[in-house]
Order: structure tokens, then C-alpha cells, then sequence
């Protein structure tokens, strides 16, 4: 589970929208190993970074767990938001959410994150995030594989939060590292491709 709450306010077992249509909805968060899901004060400065690019993005959160990232984006104005998630019963639980929830814009891939990569459409996406378990090194594979699949379209943007301590994410040729902070454990990064 997550190490630090980086300024979390939520109860056992839920998470909570902070903005958009959505603003205080709470989501259910099953209490499984390797499932953190981003903190209130990490969401609120990643969306004040991308307040002028969400409306009318296309977005995918892989490694959904909870799909918070993904539903924040879709509550403030994500035309379109891919959550990717492989675990059965929590890919279950984002269904149900975007059922109560009535949203038409979001749609749950089961499937491993770095597998649907290997089928992402060239510049089909506006926006990625990219929360993984920490420790695992997927953030770079998953960034390796948006590179290498050139899935992100021109001026289009990669979240990632990475463990304070992990080593650096390095942007590579045509990208460059737009926004970069520490929350807590966790360093969040913005990346833009040129």
C-alpha cells in the first residue's frame, strides 16, 4: 500500500473527486497490494498543470486501479478517457463506477497496460498518466512504449508519478520535462512532446 498520504483526506476504502461535474464524489478503492491511489494534494497540482489542455483531450490512465486520474480528467471536460486496468475485480468496480456515475465518455479496457501499448494508435492521445505500483520500473516501460509507438500526438503530455527516492525519468529527444514536483513520497512529473 501507499507509503506517505500525501495530503490525503480520504476514508478507508474510498477516493475522492476533487473537481469538475463530479467534484466530491467518492469512489470505492478495493485494499489490495500495490493499489495507491494519487492523493488529493498530487491531483490538485496536476490538474492546475493541466487546466488549459483537459478540455476536449483524449486520455488514457493506465494502471487505472482506482481510475481516479482518468474520472478527474472525464469530470473536467476529457472528451474521451481509456481507464486500463488488468486486475478483474477492480476493472469490475470501475465499470460499476462509470454507471452511477453516467459516464458515456469513459470505457474500461481489461487488459495489461504495457500490452494495450503495444497496439496504441500512432498520435491518438492528447494525454497519458502513468501511475503505476511503485518499484517495478513499469513508468519507464510505459514511457518507452509511447515513445517507441509515438502514441502521444505533437504538444501532448505524459503525467507520471515515480517514488520520491526512484531515480530520474529522463525526457529524450522531442520531449521535455514541463513540470516537476515532490509531494510527500511522491514526485510527480509532466512530460511534453515537442
Amino acid at each position: 500500500m501507499k507509503k506517505g498520504n500525501q495530503g490525503n483526506t480520504r476514508q478507508p476504502g474510498t477516493v475522492r473527486i476533487i473537481g469538475g461535474e463530479w467534484r466530491g464524489r467518492r469512489l470505492p478503492v478495493r485494499d489490495l497490494p500495490g493499489l495507491r491511489p494519487s492523493g488529493d494534494r498530487g491531483r490538485e497540482t496536476l490538474f492546475n498543470w493541466l487546466q488549459a489542455h483537459i478540455r476536449g483531450a483524449v486520455c488514457v490512465d493506465l494502471f487505472a486501479g482506482s481510475g481516479v486520474l482518468g474520472l478527474e480528467a472525464a469530470s473536467r471536460g476529457a472528451a474521451e478517457v481509456a481507464l486500463v486496468e488488468q486486475h478483474r475485480l477492480i476493472a469490475g468496480d470501475l465499470r460499476d463506477v462509470l454507471l452511477v456515475l453516467k459516464a458515456d465518455q469513459v470505457t474500461v479496457i481489461e487488459n495489461d497496460a504495457l500490452q494495450w501499448l503495444q497496439s496504441c494508435p500512432a498520435q491518438s492521445l492528447d494525454i497519458a498518466f502513468v501511475d503505476p505500483p511503485f518499484g517495478l520500473q513499469l513508468e519507464r516501460q510505459a514511457l518507452d512504449l509511447l515513445r517507441s509507438r509515438d502514441c502521444i500526438r505533437p504538444g501532448g503530455l505524459v503525467y507520471i508519478e515515480i517514488a520520491r527516492d526512484a531515480a530520474g525519468i529522463i525526457a529524450g529527444p522531442a520531449w521535455e520535462i514541463a513540470r516537476e514536483k515532490t509531494v510527500g513520497e511522491v514526485r510527480l512529473l509532466l512530460l511534453k512532446k515537442l
